[in-house]
């Protein structure tokens, strides 16, 4: 049973934003996570940073709560799936709810803000179906709950991370449009990815969109019993900032730590596209996990002791192969 958690949730979805914006302003990158996946399988090593960021802030998060994930509600037969749609979905439609939902959405991107709208419909369509029996929503729980004080906490250092490479970067590094592989700048960069993940996932466990029941909850729409609110509080949180970080702060559109300014502008919305943010839809209203939350619970299981480490292990790995099949 879920409990509604306006609170922990609103302040969850105002600090995730702070990491995306963070690695846009180091990097010049989207905070694509589901890009993050499909790189690092090619041999990315910033997006393996990205990776290990978020997994790394799902271990962190597991020690400081004292708890791994709640175990899913499917057969891991049926979380494999989802997760093979998933990674499906998202090479196709190039993002997911962090490349699209918070930074896509935030930029105004037309394309982004398609893909979102198809990828919501159909999850919830298919949350109706799969999971319609959910059982009634609990009372709505109005603190930061018993490890929200925690969690935000945590985010200072990675925030204070991002800060010092920031601000400790000479000017020269600023302008460079493009570095050598092995240059000083490129490990720069991977620290930002390595750190900024850390930093979105301890947000994204304070918001409880890590919890695929809480997910489902949301996706089964206000007229269910079991509807609850909680994730229209973090997409308000993250969206409501994301929009005035992009659109008031993003300085000269130069990547501090060197690289090209890699924001999309435009873009068409095509047959793909919209097969794509379908099948991912699909994959996310199945079992209730995305790409952020899938790297975040892997953390959380390793960090509790390999509890509930199976599914999610599985479903990155069948994620990871739909997207080499994409």
């Amino acid at each position: 049973m879920a409990s509604p958690t306006p609170i922990q949730s609103l302040i969850g979805g105002l600090s995730i934003p702070v990491a995306a914006h963070a690695l846009l302003l180091l990097n010049g990158n989207v905070f694509g996570i589901s890009g993050f996946i499909h790189r690092a399988m090619r041999g990315s090593f910033e997006g393996l940073a990205g990776a290990l960021g978020l997994i790394l802030g799902g271990a962190i998060a597991a020690n400081a709560e004292g708890m791994g994930p709640a175990p899913l509600s499917l057969p891991l037969s049926k979380v494999l799936f989802s997760g093979f749609l998933v990674g499906l979905g998202t090479k196709l439609a190039n993002g997911c709810t962090s490349g699209h939902m918070i930074c896509g959405v935030s930029r105004f991107s037309v394309r982004s803000i398609v893909a979102t709208a198809t990828f919501f419909v159909t999850a919830a369509v298919t949350t109706q179906v799969v999971h319609g029996d959910l059982p009634p929503v609990g009372t709505t729980d109005w603190t930061l709950g018993s490890h929200g004080l925690n969690l935000l906490a945590l985010q200072a250092v990675p925030f204070s991370l991002s800060v010092l490479l920031y601000a400790l970067t000479p000017a020269s590094v600023n302008k460079s449009e493009a570095e050598p592989a092995d240059s000083s700048p490129s490990k720069l960069r991977i620290l930002a990815y390595l750190s900024t993940g850390v930093q979105f996932a301890l947000a994204l466990r304070l918001s409880n969109l890590s919890e695929a029941s809480r997910v489902l909850s949301f996706l089964v729409l206000p007229f269910h019993r079991a509807f609850d609110p909680s994730l229209a509080f973090v997409a308000g949180g993250a969206l409501s900032l994301g929009i005035l970080l992009y659109n008031y702060a993003r300085g000269s559109e130069h990547a501090r730590l060197g690289g090209k300014w890699s924001i999309p502008k435009g873009g068409d919305v095509d047959a793909k596209l919209l097969l794509g943010s379908a099948i991912f839809g699909l994959g996310w209203g199945m079992a209730g996990i995305c790409p952020g939350p899938g790297l975040v619970n892997l953390g959380r299981a390793l960090g509790a002791g390999g509890r509930e480490l199976i599914p999610y292990a599985g479903w990155l790995g069948s994620m990871a192969l739909g997207g080499l099949l994409a």
